[in-house]
């Protein structure tokens, strides 16, 4: 199917394209291995959308994978592990009760990105495999060691949260495979803050941060930690310096200056139009000291 033109004739504003609608994984992965013309994957068109009006993707076809059974799917399995099918809603996923009670920092990371009419559009793993490094859910991907089911020619392979992500838009799916789903493991009483800055709500972050903490037995100490930052790299930041300052502590202002100091030393973000290097090391340090207070508070 081709796009439609205006009223007499004119364009829209994206280049030329065709369309299809399949009905399986196997015909989406057809479609994409096709090497006469570049194809793009549609689920929600959160970001696409934006990208063919600017010109800034001119693919030779759109590959709508909202149809095909299965993708659709949002669940828990039998060892509590979080399964999020790739034509998954971002609203869906944040107002769905197994989300909430089991993994409420995806919840909230969701309900930072942008508007409501843009969540109800947008799904989950779209925005994980479009990879912007300022974008919430990569982070909180990372931070929640999700495994990435992604099916191509040669079958079916799983890739880890670490290896997923490999630069800026770039991520370990080749072009002529498909992200199926992600795979969140159970989360084991964690407490959890995802916090964030933005110039406006809806915004993308400037700088943000998900964390992590794990109570050891005695309730007294954190038994394992985990800070992920957005906005301050071309991936994803996990910083093991600032997990060790954490762990074995009680949590209190001391550890979360050592945090906080080891964040500011570890961190690299660039200088862009939008915030300094600098400023961004500073207010990374700050939501990491806020996170850490409200995650320690929340473990069970």
């Amino acid at each position: 199917m081709r796009r439609p033109e205006r009223p007499g004739g004119s364009r829209l504003k994206p280049t030329p394209f065709d369309y299809s609608a399949p009905g399986s994984v196997g015909e989406v992965l057809a479609l994409l291995a096709d090497e006469e013309r570049e194809a793009k994957v549609l689920a929600g068109g959160q970001s696409l959308i934006p990208m063919l009006s600017m010109r800034l993707a001119r693919p030779g076809l759109l590959v709508d994978i909202t149809r095909v059974p299965g993708l659709d799917r949002l669940y828990a399995d039998a060892s509590g592990a979080l399964h999020i099918g790739a034509a998954v809603r971002q609203s869906r996923a944040a107002d769905d009760p197994v989300v909430r009670d089991g993994w409420p920092l995806l919840a909230a990371a969701i309900r930072r990105i942008g508007h409501p009419q843009i969540r109800h559009r947008g799904t989950v793993c779209g925005s994980l495999a479009h990879h912007d490094p300022a974008a919430e859910l990569p982070a909180a991907a990372l931070a929640l060691d999700a495994r990435f089911v992604i099916a191509g020619p040669g079958g079916t392979r799983t890739v880890g949260a670490a290896d997923f992500f490999v630069a800026t838009f770039q991520t370990a799916v080749a072009p002529d495979e498909l992200l199926t789903e992600v795979v969140l493991p159970p989360r084991a009483g964690d407490g959890w803050a995802f916090e964030e800055l933005a110039r406006r709500h809806g915004d993308f972050a400037t700088v943000g941060v998900a964390v992590t903490l794990r109570r050891a037995p005695d309730r007294r100490t954190v038994a394992a930690a985990r800070a992920v930052f957005c906005g301050a790299g071309p991936v994803p930041v996990r910083l093991p310096a600032v997990e060790e300052a954490l762990t074995g502590t009680d949590a209190g202002a001391a550890a979360l200056d050592a945090a906080a100091s080891a964040a500011l030393a570890g961190l690299m973000p660039a200088d862009d139009v939008h915030a300094t290097a600098a400023y961004r090391r500073e207010a990374a340090a700050h939501l990491l000291v806020r996170a850490c207070t409200l995650a320690w508070e929340r473990c069970s």
